[in-house]
């Protein structure tokens, strides 16, 4: 129920709380990043509006049944447009300073992503078999005080019409009358200005989950944190953007800004979920399956740098634990650290504070996560697994697969950490190189709790 707002450049947070306590689907800024319209799931699912600067509602409008799947201001922030679920089936535009549907029509696929031309005159949706252009000008002129139909007009797939297609683009600049979708299969097409779909490219890779356009650039997000980029008026390849950590890293390790760049065989790295460019920075934020983000500097795309990342957790966080403090030398971790454990199978060590003394130098993956502790050395609860390749499903609970580290404590004088997990295993860890030392099968269900004895009785 929060959208939350982030600076890389301070490093700090805000949030908008959504406090009719109903889970967000989908948002999106407006052109001129005032405010966020947000779509949400549940019961009677509100499209509501924010204002940025003071983090508070605007409007809420009500037209959707079970939940909405994608929202977008147009361009001249007249209007706003919202995709309802594919059991909702209604396709609303709203003049959102008036609280009235405008244009209306229903979708009975499955809707995965919209995007508007940059003139606000048509919208595109895309989906299960689905390429739609929507007009606006036709459907908006009638001057009746009642909703009118939507106008909308299939894309012409032709042997491409059994595809999902999960990611819509218009172009801007020169490029305003085209048209870029992708699919899961990992095509990228072009559809010009008659809805036809002028050319098509494979990407060569398992999966493709989303894309985004600038004036000369287009990236297509796929699997195996593979972002490529093309060309936009050609469709010619141009690059790929760096893969960020692969799953399993040592956060500690990586000291060289090299490390990032260096490609270990055999690694898994996380899938790319979402990107967005930023046109005036020339950044492109991408997170990740292991809910991971990066933001990248994309202004020389052949010699992309990172701005910012950070690595949190991908599951459920069960328990959080602060490191004790002591006068003496016998600290195993700088003062102010805290531990989180979590359902992903790891066990995170944390420090807000910038001061630079301890032998914890900054790691090149994030400003505060100083170490990841792999329980049982697997992989495999790193990624999220809920929302592929479905993504915004309906019904988005997470797999809750009984893995992971429930509950934590330090040992009184800092040297050990006890954890227990959800398979009933007791293990010891000592912290100052983080070695497994104890693993002792201590229950048949999950550890819901433990305390180490007080030295003092």
């Amino acid at each position: 129920c929060v959208v939350v707002i982030l600076n890389p450049k301070e490093n700090k947070q805000q949030h908008i709380f959504n406090t009719a306590r109903k889970s967000l689907s989908a948002l999106a800024f407006s052109p001129d990043g005032k405010y966020i319209v947000t779509g949400e799931n549940g019961h009677r699912p509100a499209v509501r509006i924010w204002d940025v600067e003071e983090r508070s509602q605007v409007a809420e409008m009500l037209g959707h049944k079970y939940g909405v799947a994608c929202v977008a201001f147009s361009p001249n922030m007249k209007h706003i447009v919202s995709m309802g679920y594919q059991h909702d089936m209604v396709l609303n535009v709203w003049d959102w300073k008036k609280d009235i549907v405008v244009a209306s029509n229903k979708v009975s696929c499955r809707v995965i992503a919209l995007s508007f031309s940059e003139d606000s005159s048509y919208f595109v949706t895309v989906g299960n078999r689905h390429v739609r252009f929507w007009f606006l000008e036709v459907s908006t002129e009638a001057k009746v005080t009642a909703t009118v139909p939507l106008v909308g007009r299939s894309g012409i797939l032709g042997e491409l019409h059994n595809n999902v297609f999960c990611g819509v683009a218009c172009g801007r600049g020169q490029m305003t009358g085209s048209t870029f979708c992708v699919s899961y299969s990992g095509l990228l097409c072009q559809f010009n200005e008659k809805r036809v779909l002028e050319k098509w490219i494979n990407l060569k890779v398992s999966l493709s989950s989303c894309l985004c356009v600038s004036q000369e650039l287009i990236f297509c997000g796929c699997t195996d944190g593979i972002v490529r980029i093309f060309q936009a008026h050609s469709l010619q390849y141009l690059a790929n953007l760096p893969k960020p950590h692969y799953l399993g890293v040592d956060v500690a390790q990586g000291l060289e800004p090299s490390f990032l760049f260096c490609r270990k065989s055999e690694a898994i790295y996380p899938d790319t979920v979402a990107l967005i460019f930023d046109p005036i920075h020339q950044w492109l934020s991408c997170v990740y399956k292991d809910h991971s983000i990066y933001i990248w500097d994309v202004k020389d795309i052949n010699k992309v740098g990172k701005v910012w990342s950070e690595l949190f957790h991908s599951s459920y966080v069960w328990n959080v634990e602060v490191y004790p403090e002591f006068e003496d030398q016998r600290a195993c971790l700088p003062s102010g650290s805290f531990l989180t454990c979590s359902s992903d199978n790891t066990i995170r060590f944390w420090n807000m504070d910038s001061s630079p003394d301890s032998h914890w130098q900054k790691n090149i993956f994030s400003n505060t996560l100083l170490k990841v502790v792999y329980v049982e050395n697997d992989i495999q609860h790193l990624q999220n697994m809920s929302h592929f390749p479905d993504r915004g499903s309906e019904n988005g609970m997470p797999v809750d697969m009984k893995a992971g580290v429930r509950v934590m404590q330090v040992s009184p004088d800092g040297q050990h950490l006890a954890s227990g997990d959800r398979s009933g295993n007791l293990r010891i860890h000592e912290l100052h190189f983080m070695d497994e030392l104890v693993k002792v099968e201590a229950h048949d269900a999950e550890v819901l709790c433990l305390e180490y004895s007080k030295p003092e009785t």
